[in-house]
């Protein structure tokens, strides 16, 4: 962030550092492509973006291009968002087995991200999918649905090529505690059913609420619609559709099983409210005959370099935004916001609060004085810098070549784009 009091009293020029050659981060990269909905949140954000005060410099990866000195050396303040990326660990026997993946990891690679490999295997016929929220829904939903179905939405071709080849028939997701308690959203659970390939199957001894559980559903309308959706599933008479989702309830998982170092299935012991919300233990357990496991317990954000890291929270230690170090007292001119702030909790909604606090404490420490000036305040400085170290950086304009050429890929096909992941190739069609 640069200032501009001597025009605007408080007003500022915002460069926006993106490692990817194009913006938009975890809703190109973290979205479901069968969700256009939510993608075309991409058109609200440019409008918000599309100002002479924003500049986009992308295909910078902080810590290798540039350094928190140089920023602080250019900037009034620096705020890092980088969100999380990584899935959170889950310590059981069989983790590190072949054929246990990370859930964020196999959406890296449905969504076309340059950094991962453009293979994924996908050989398992019977699949487990450990969490229920929103991305876990997403595993099982494209794990279930044919490649045909999704070569409408913006997927590459070497994406395309591995669904249409995928085996897995039976995908069984799995959460330990109820219908009442799963974090699923109604619009979510309801997408399930829209597939004409697709038939979800719920076990009615899996339909349970203790007195808490009840609690939840007459205070939140979300809890209950989530509740009611699942109940549906679970009185519906059994279909003849290709391909099944499995949501299995009260069932926590205990090891992944394996042999010659695969996975051949999944222990997990049954659970029972205990009349809070919360589950205990029955100590009856249940081998689940499946090829492949994919946890999706949570994403965790990645350490920063040159900040403070807490690696338990995944976040970066802060008050209200503002980094703080060790020994209770604050970074210079240096603020977090988002998911690195406050973990991988929450919505859209949440985001935006967190930003407000962030900027509102920002704007009150450079109204008091306490932001260290730049070295070098000029606007041109950061291109300077960056074309001396030969560093091939995108803009604005650079999107609007990319989005305009991955337009043209789908035109042909009737597809709104087809989404370039080579990196070198972005950073081609970008400058064309």
């Amino acid at each position: 962030m640069k200032s501009d009091t001597a025009t605007t009293g408080c007003g500022v020029s915002i460069d926006l550092f993106e490692r990817m050659p194009a913006p938009f981060g975890l809703i190109r990269y973290g979205v479901a492509p069968d969700h256009p909905r939510i993608k075309g949140i991409v058109n609200a954000l440019h409008k918000v973006l599309d100002k002479p005060s924003v500049r986009l410099l992308g295909n910078i990866d902080y810590g290798t291009d540039i350094t928190l000195e140089q920023l602080h050396s250019l900037y009034d303040a620096v705020i890092f968002s980088t969100g999380a990326n990584a899935d959170r660990p889950l310590d059981i026997p069989g983790i590190d087995l072949d054929g246990s993946y990370g859930a964020a990891d196999f959406v890296s690679w449905y969504d076309g991200h340059p950094d991962v490999p453009r293979t994924w295997p996908l050989d398992a016929k019977h699949v487990a999918v450990l969490g229920v929220g929103n991305v876990a829904l997403d595993v099982a939903r494209v794990l279930a649905k044919t490649g045909d179905e999704l070569l409408a939405t913006d997927i590459p071709a070497n994406v395309y090529a591995g669904l249409k080849a995928n085996k897995a028939t039976d995908v069984h997701v799995f959460g330990r505690r109820g219908p009442a308690q799963a974090k699923f959203t109604p619009l979510e659970l309801k997408e399930l059913n829209h597939s004409p390939t697709i038939e979800v199957i719920v076990a009615p001894e899996d339909i349970d609420y203790d007195e808490a559980s009840e609690l939840a559903r007459r205070n939140s309308k979300i809890v209950d619609q989530v509740a009611n959706i699942i109940q549906d599933y679970a009185l519906r008479d059994p279909g003849e559709s290709l391909n099944r989702i499995h949501l299995h309830f009260f069932e926590s998982p205990v090891e992944i099983l394996g042999a010659d170092g695969k996975v051949t299935g999944l222990r997990t012991e049954r659970t029972e409210l205990d009349g809070t919300g919360n589950v205990r233990g029955t100590g009856k357990f249940n081998n689940w005959p499946v090829e492949a496991v994919y946890r999706a317990v949570g994403y965790l954000s990645q350490n920063i370099k040159q900040l403070p890291f807490d690696e338990q929270a995944g976040t970066v230690p802060n008050e209200a935004g503002r980094v703080t170090t060790e020994d209770g007292g604050h970074f210079d001119k240096t603020y977090v916001t988002g998911w690195i702030k406050r973990g991988p909790v929450g919505l859209i909604g949440s985001t935006k609060g967190d930003a407000n606090e962030t900027v509102a404490c920002l704007e009150a420490d450079f109204l008091a004085g306490k932001l260290a000036a730049p070295t070098d305040s000029s606007e041109d400085a950061i291109i300077t810098l960056l074309d001396s170290a030969q560093k091939a950086y995108t803009t604005w304009d650079g999107w609007h070549k990319l989005d305009a050429y991955e337009r043209g890929l789908g035109e042909p096909e009737g597809r709104d784009r087809v989404k370039v992941v080579e990196r070198e190739d972005m950073l081609r069609a970008s400058r064309e």
